[in-house]
């Protein structure tokens, strides 16, 4: 019996949802009795996973785990599971982790909850908390089955390093021809900016900024508060943003701990993406506009006073003025 957590890396650099995963595990795994051990894949980080409560570390590598595959990544979770009689799998609900879970529940023979967004309770059995209805509600799901596998929505659960170092092992997984179907041939990703998925603080804009030309706005205010960028899905289908900037129903779900939403009236369709971010501040003109009643601080006013205001009290509470 062990929790197994796939700790996510992405050119050799583990993402912030992986230390939160492994926080998660270990916690987990003292709950149930049992040990944490975080699996990487490729080519790993150089955080010492035991530092997040880790208490066996392993990394498998290969030809097959040199570029992200699905069904490779999936083979490699659920045989370390199988090997170290992993009857938990926790991994974090990145785009990655999304790609994988269900593969893995398959392979095992598990129970998958998705969407989880706190410890198991484990008073007389396993109830998880997840969300449910694209964020509108939070479901307690009960499992009974022996293997489960849980994806925890990044944000969720916070870090923690009161953990000792551990050796890194490495472990074997072979992957035939047989085991892939299809393959990844290229991926292109955004440089030079903070994930989405990854940030705590995020600064989004919709078609109240007017134009392009006015993003500098959302970009300034961003930039002084250490923020990644976001925007509605009407900016980026005008083309003012790109798609990966996209949150909502059909784009990026995101939990941060801060979203600002300037000039977005607040469609159901983007508060499924954004409505579990732990605090909502809303800048509107029209003091009817549905985000307000999602939001958790409200500004009335006209986006093109408050935002410029808003920057420069940052810079000077930062020192940046």
């Amino acid at each position: 019996m062990a929790v197994v957590v796939f700790a996510e890396s992405d050119n050799g650099v583990y993402k912030k949802s992986s230390f939160e995963a492994v926080t998660y595990g270990k916690d987990l795994a003292i709950k149930l009795g049992t040990e944490c051990i975080a699996l990487s894949i490729g080519e790993k980080g150089p955080e010492n996973l035991g530092k997040y409560g880790a208490d066996k570390e392993l990394n498998v590598t290969g030809e097959a785990f040199e570029a992200f595959s699905p069904q490779a990544y999936s083979k490699a979770i659920s045989e370390i599971a199988s090997t170290y009689n992993g009857d938990v799998i926790v991994i974090s609900q990145t785009y990655t982790g999304k790609s994988v879970a269900p593969l893995v529940a398959v392979k095992i023979d598990a129970a998958l909850v998705t969407g989880v967004v706190d410890m198991v309770n484990t008073d007389g059995g396993f109830t998880v908390k997840k969300t449910s209805f694209s964020s509108k509600a939070i479901a307690h799901v009960s499992l009974n089955h022996s293997n489960k596998v849980l994806t925890i929505i990044p944000n969720s659960y916070m870090i923690k390093q009161d953990g000792d170092d551990v050796s890194a092992e490495s472990a074997s997984v072979y992957v035939s021809s047989s085991d892939i179907n299809t393959t990844i041939t290229s991926t292109n990703k955004e440089t030079g900016k903070i994930p989405l998925t990854e940030a705590e603080l995020v600064v989004s804009a919709g078609r109240g900024l007017k134009g392009v030309e006015n993003w500098h706005l959302v970009e300034d205010l961003a930039e002084a508060l250490g923020a990644a960028t976001a925007c509605s899905k009407p900016v980026s289908d005008m083309e003012w943003r790109p798609h990966s900037e996209h949150v909502g129903q059909t784009g990026i779900t995101i939990k941060p701990n801060l979203y600002i939403a300037a000039g977005i009236s607040g469609a159901i369709q983007h508060l499924a993406g954004v409505g579990s971010s732990k605090v909502i501040c809303v800048i509107n003109t029209d003091p009817e506009a549905p985000f307000f009643k999602a939001a958790d601080y409200g500004i009335v006013g006209d986006v093109f006073d408050v935002l410029p205001r808003l920057i420069k009290r940052v810079k000077e509470v930062k020192g940046l003025a």
